[in-house]
């Protein structure tokens, strides 16, 4: 079985052939420190706006960085894991700058995707991909859902 989890100069590589051969690559990215029900939905969204769908997952000194010194509550490798699993997620790759822009400016996604939360002016990455026709989409989050509440959520049960 070939693996999903690839490091950047790899996966471009792949990304390059499948281009070759007519696929529409789309691209988000987060930390998805507990993966939920929020998540999944976001991702099979983003996966039904083309061919391939890739996640840059921040790394753990990334998620620190982001998040807070008691963050992520799970490694790295262990979310790679957890995201390959899902039958509509293609690869995963790992960055460990705070944003994605310069995966982004490797990889060329066709679609960039975030969370409705983000106004598409400040997507990280959204200038360059319009810049050579791709497009950005905004898919809105399911309330309920996030790593953070769920965090409070048990911390409030001990």
């Amino acid at each position: 079985m070939i693996s999903k989890i690839r490091d950047a100069k790899n996966l471009v590589r792949t990304l390059s052939a499948l281009r070759g051969k007519g696929k529409r690559i789309v691209f988000t990215n987060g930390c998805f420190d507990i993966l939920h029900a929020g998540h999944v939905d976001y991702l099979s969204k983003a996966r039904r706006l083309g061919d391939i769908l890739v996640i840059g997952l921040n790394t753990d000194s990334s998620v620190k960085k982001i998040k807070g010194r008691d963050r992520p509550i799970n490694k790295e490798s262990d979310r790679a894991k957890v995201l390959s699993s899902l039958y509509f997620v293609d690869y995963i790759t790992s960055f460990n700058e705070t944003t994605p822009e310069n995966l982004i400016k490797k990889i060329k996604p066709d679609v960039l995707v975030k969370g409705g939360d983000w106004n598409i002016e400040e997507i990280v990455g959204s200038s360059f991909v319009r810049s050579y026709g791709g497009k950005i989409k905004r898919i809105p989050f399911v309330k309920g859902y996030s790593t953070t509440s769920i965090i409070k959520r048990s911390a409030s049960r001990c």
